[in-house]
């Protein structure tokens, strides 16, 4: 590793949206696979699982709907994190070659906000742990997971990392153990493994927030890869993710249905997990309730960190911001008190309101990552000027009208498809008697409508132009470094 590279990790990282340089890049692809398993692997997750249960749907058809989801939502997640060593940036700022150097801004507020969103989930359910298990109020441990995550998110890309093997080892001992349990100790209610007992409406709702679920780390999942070197492939970068986040959401979501099938009206996510640990031995609810409670700091961690990043970049579309540590101390303090202020505030009724949140968070992120992931892949293959990408003047153009309209027809036709709950349904989920299956729609028509759009690119000019000023992005990243 070369000196300026050791004198980055040792300290509080100083990088931001910046283009990190090829003498700072380390680390090892196989971290990815922990990282993004354990981010997977906590009792967030495992609320998503009970949709299908508490929806009228049995358990074996939402465990295929659990399964399903996952495979499908995180195939593109994964392919985000290929960008990340590539291009050596991180995710959100990706967005301006698609959407222009102003408007990429749409798509950066729906990110904040769900950060912001799943930063009050993550911390008021981590709050009730510790209220559960040491006891005080939630109020205060509201605070204290949100300061702890704060200060991880502070140091930077390499203790998080760091964080999440750590997490990983402990997490399959515990729950390993809590899992085997589960699995042996409750009984589930007659016609619970019935395949003939199948309802298209709970299970494409588990479907949809699991896909959903899975698709709401594309907006951050090169965040966590783009120091490595640009050596590694496409493929081998796709599976450590693909895998370590497949089977951490596979697993605790199979855990979530599992509790609620076997809880029924009176499920309850800490109680029910405090209860089904202790039949395993007396305290041992308490074991996995404190660890869940760390695992659920170090997500909260993840998202302080991409907010962060998309505070910074949105700021940086209307005045040029030098990415200093400053700067990120700044944001994130800010993206950490909107959190705070949330979570202080949020309601009870915690599984409904987390529910419609990943609906959200589907429909809103489904036409970006068709359109991200089309230009990437097909349009560009993988060929930016990284150098562009900070010029407001530069070839992407200040709007992107491509990525823009393909984006916003999308996402229009996505709305006859939407079910949400009580909140809405869509006349072509009413028609399909509450079934949702907006994600199939929305999806290819964003993704095709872009690839015809972007017919006249001239990706040639832009690869000349980026290996024209490589020499000088190198130059200038190195420049950008504080003493």
């Amino acid at each position: 590793m070369s000196t300026s590279a050791e004198r980055r990790v040792s300290g509080l990282e100083v990088r931001s949206i910046d283009y990190v340089p090829l003498d700072e890049r380390h680390g090892k692809l196989w971290h990815l696979g922990p990282l993004w398993f354990m981010s997977n692997a906590q009792i967030a997750t495992l609320a998503v699982g009970l949709v299908g249960i508490t929806q009228g749907g049995n358990l074996v058809w939402s465990l295929l709907a659990i399964v399903s989801g996952t495979v499908i939502g995180t195939f593109f997640m994964a392919f985000h994190s290929a960008q990340g060593p590539q291009l050596g940036l991180p995710q959100m700022i990706q967005s301006r070659p698609q959407f222009g150097y102003v408007g990429a801004l749409l798509v950066w507020l729906f990110a904040y906000v769900q950060y912001a969103g799943f930063n009050v989930f993550n911390s008021s359910l981590a709050a009730d742990a510790l209220h559960t298990t040491v006891h005080g109020s939630l109020g205060l441990w509201i605070v204290v997971v949100t300061v702890v995550a704060l200060v991880v998110a502070l140091v930077g890309y390499d203790v998080i990392h760091k964080a999440e093997r750590v997490l990983t080892y402990a997490f399959l001992v515990i729950f390993g153990i809590f899992t085997v349990g589960v699995l042996l100790t409750l009984h589930y209610p007659p016609g619970s493994f019935d395949l003939g007992a199948f309802e298209w409406t709970p299970f494409l709702a588990q479907f949809g927030v699991v896909a959903g679920y899975q698709i709401s780390w594309a907006i951050y999942v090169s965040d966590y890869s783009r120091y490595l070197p640009p050596d590694v492939t496409v493929r081998k970068t796709f599976y450590w993710t693909y895998f370590g986040s497949a089977l951490g959401g596979i697993w605790l979501m199979v855990l979530g249905a599992l509790l609620a099938a076997w809880a029924g009206q009176d499920f309850d996510t800490i109680p029910s997990i405090n209860s089904a640990g202790d039949k395993v031995f007396t305290g041992f609810g308490a074991i996995v309730l404190l660890f869940s409670a760390l695992g659920l700091v170090s997500v909260t961690a993840l998202n302080m960190y991409g907010g962060s990043l998309t505070l910074i970049s949105a700021i940086d579309s209307f005045r040029r911001v030098r990415p200093t540590l400053a700067v990120r101390l700044a944001t994130l303090v800010f993206t950490a008190a909107l959190s705070l202020v949330g979570a202080l505030a949020a309601t009870s009724n915690f599984l409904e309101n987390f529910e419609n949140f990943l609906l959200l968070v589907l429909y809103l992120f489904i036409p970006w990552t068709a359109v991200n992931l089309m230009d990437y892949y097909v349009v560009r293959r993988g060929h930016y000027a990284v150098a562009e990408i900070f010029n407001p003047h530069g070839i992407y153009g200040r709007w992107g009208r491509h990525g823009i309209i393909a984006y916003l027809v999308g996402f229009a036709v996505m709305i006859p498809f939407f079910a949400v709950g009580t909140l809405y349904v869509g006349p072509a989920a009413e028609a399909l008697g509450g079934a949702d299956i907006s994600l199939f729609v929305g999806l290819p028509v964003s993704a095709l409508l872009y690839w015809w759009l972007t017919r006249s690119i001239d990706v040639a000019a832009e690869a000349r132009l980026a290996e024209a000023e490589a020499a000088a992005l190198e130059q200038a990243a190195r420049e950008h470094r504080e003493p």
